[in-house]
């Protein structure tokens, strides 16, 4: 096994910008890092739920997921649609507002973006399994790539709690440039540039 590339894939995947990441961006610019721990408790759960699940199912799921990303698609283009018009009206102002920082809403998350159901249903699998077989050894690379996935969230929150006075002085064009990055992600999970080309 190439530990090297395993682990670099995995710090790569888990703290590249995407969806969640962007999300607890923007909530610990409306709610502070406290509130945004509800995002990343549930996001968390999932992304653990979701390679578990991956060495529970191994290679059948593997050949199955084909089937089931077009639909994984949609439900995610139209969740990040909703999430990114949340964060462009998003008020510090009135932080009791802030439904995309919910534990639901970061559990849902996962479940909805392809590009981290693809990374988790399919880590393990490729990259362990075909070297070991013991289910301890599995279990602490479970546990390995779950913080990993742990780490970036927290990195994330506290890079925008550290420019907390930065986003908020320029909330508008922070919402904006946010936003705009969620309907970016949305339109690469929709598989629509490929769409077009095609």
């Amino acid at each position: 096994m190439n530990y090297s590339s395993f682990f670099i894939y995995c710090v790569i995947v888990a703290f590249s910008p995407g969806p969640s990441n962007i999300v607890i961006l923007a909530s610990v610019q409306q709610s502070g890092i406290k509130r945004t721990l509800r995002y990343i408790a549930g996001a968390s759960i999932a992304f653990f739920l979701l390679i578990a699940l991956s060495v529970v199912l191994g290679e059948t799921l593997s050949s199955r997921l084909p089937f089931i990303l077009p639909v994984l698609r949609i439900a995610g283009c139209l969740f990040m649609l909703y999430l990114a018009y949340q964060v462009y009206h998003m008020d510090v102002s009135n932080a009791s507002t802030n439904r995309t920082a919910s534990f639901a809403s970061g559990f849902l998350m996962q479940f909805l973006n392809p590009k981290v159901v693809m990374f988790t249903l399919t880590v393990i699998p490729s990259y362990v399994m075909p070297y070991y077989t013991e289910g301890q050894v599995i279990s602490a690379f479970v546990v390995a790539v779950s913080l990993i996935g742990l780490a970036a969230y927290m990195t994330w929150a506290v890079c925008g709690n550290l420019f907390q006075g930065v986003l908020q002085k320029y909330r508008r064009t922070t919402n904006t440039v946010l936003a705009l990055f969620l309907l970016y992600s949305a339109i690469v999970v929709s598989d629509l540039p490929n769409l077009l080309k095609g």
